[in-house]
């Protein structure tokens, strides 16, 4: 029988933590409630010691794939958690999903005991599920959001694909001129003073690019990060999230991709809690809050409050600035039409389909340009470090004819 950890108080207010055995988290909230004492906390102790494996969500993908076969073949509930959690590698989702286990055998619906674990289920999740056992549709559910969560693993990796390839071809550049500045350029100028040559204009620059990297190469080091500790601070504040946000959709070229990744992920988690039965209301607090970006999901809470009080979605998706007519339009058909799921699937296949060429174009048209910026760069290094030397030779010929 598992040891749990919990934390309450008691009917006087005093804080009382303990540990205790228990078949489940459930039937501990109930003893602890019979004898008066109000749990806050309750964890199992064999998942409080060490640090837990993280929870891929292609980890999740395939457990709501295999889960959705199950229950479509007809197996029980409980039964079907207990399978899928036996065979698991990872560890901490199999100590997970024992939990939601014994939560469903002490009587919580299968909603309820997910929300007991909220850093691998998220509301999103919860909300479709409790939708679907009301509806009588969980094996529906499940597949949809094995579909829903397979397709953001897609659109995480091509966020990856377009910002770890610029990231590291510049990284890689800025660690190549520095070597250059702070290690090879002084074994020349030793040389030039000593022959007491004169040096051209683009060599005195580089020369005094290498004095500057000698004296401060821990500054050039410490900046960046810095920069990036101070940007993530920055990112951390209401005003900076929403400043940031909106500053990375309208950079160059990659603001283009990130614009569409975030079209498409608005258009599937909307379209998929939409058709599975989530009242609208919530589907847009929950697609606001998952939706990575400060300026869409500032829209997305207007866009909630225009519902409510029964107007359309149309004006504030247009006055965001960040969703293209079409996309507004088809909206709007859908809202006319009371197709909005159907819309907004085809929103989010054509916009994953229009990322994929995006991404592809960006990398395609990055390549050359990154290649040329550090050729040029380092040969500009190079050949200014060796025009003294053919004005040497040339000295030198001179005086032998």
């Amino acid at each position: 029988m598992p040891v749990y950890v919990y934390e309450g108080k008691s009917h006087a207010g005093a804080r009382i933590r303990g540990e205790r055995n228990a078949a489940n988290r459930q039937q501990l909230e109930q003893a602890l409630r019979r004898e008066r004492i109000l749990p806050e906390r309750i964890i199992e102790k064999q998942a409080a010691k060490g640090r837990k494996k993280k929870i891929a969500i292609r980890d999740l993908a395939i457990f709501f794939r295999q889960f959705s076969v199950m229950i479509d073949a007809g197996l029980p509930l409980v039964q079907c958690i207990d399978l899928i959690g036996g065979n698991l590698e990872n560890e901490s989702f199999s100590r997970v999903l024992a939990e939601v286990r014994g939560d469903v055998e002490g009587g919580a619906s299968l909603a309820a005991a997910m929300r007991h674990q909220p850093k691998v289920f998220d509301d999103l999740t919860c909300n479709m599920i409790a939708a679907g056992e009301s509806g009588g549709i969980l094996d529906v559910i499940l597949q949809r959001l094995s579909v829903y969560l397979e397709k953001s693993v897609k659109l995480r990796g091509a966020v990856k694909s377009a910002l770890i390839y610029p990231v590291s071809v510049i990284t890689f550049a800025g660690l190549i001129v520095f070597f250059l500045l702070w290690k090879i350029v002084p074994i020349f100028v030793h040389l030039f003073t000593s022959l007491n040559a004169t040096l051209p204009l683009p060599t005195r620059i580089v020369i005094e690019l290498s004095r500057f990297v000698s004296s401060f190469w821990w500054l050039i080091l410490g900046l960046p990060v810095v920069t990036v500790l101070g940007l993530r601070r920055y990112h951390a504040t209401e005003q900076g999230r929403m400043v940031l946000d909106r500053l990375v959709l309208q950079l160059p070229i990659l603001g283009l991709v990130l614009r569409k990744i975030s079209i498409a992920r608005f258009s599937r988690t909307l379209g998929t809690l939409v058709s599975s039965g989530v009242p609208i209301l919530d589907a847009l607090s929950i697609t606001a809050r998952t939706s990575g970006n400060a300026l869409i999901e500032k829209t997305l809470m207007n866009v909630r409050v225009a519902v409510e009080q029964g107007r359309t979605m149309i004006e504030p998706l247009r006055d965001s600035g960040v969703f293209p007519n079409m996309v507004v339009q088809m909206v709007g058909v859908g809202e006319q039409t009371g197709s909005m799921d159907a819309m907004l699937q085809k929103i989010a296949d054509f916009y994953e389909d229009e990322v994929d060429a995006a991404t592809k174009n960006m990398l395609a048209m990055l390549e050359p340009l990154m290649i040329g910026v550090l050729g040029f760069t380092v040969g500009g290094i190079v050949i200014s470090m060796y025009m003294p030397m053919f004005s040497l030779i040339s000295q030198l010929s001179q005086q032998v004819h």
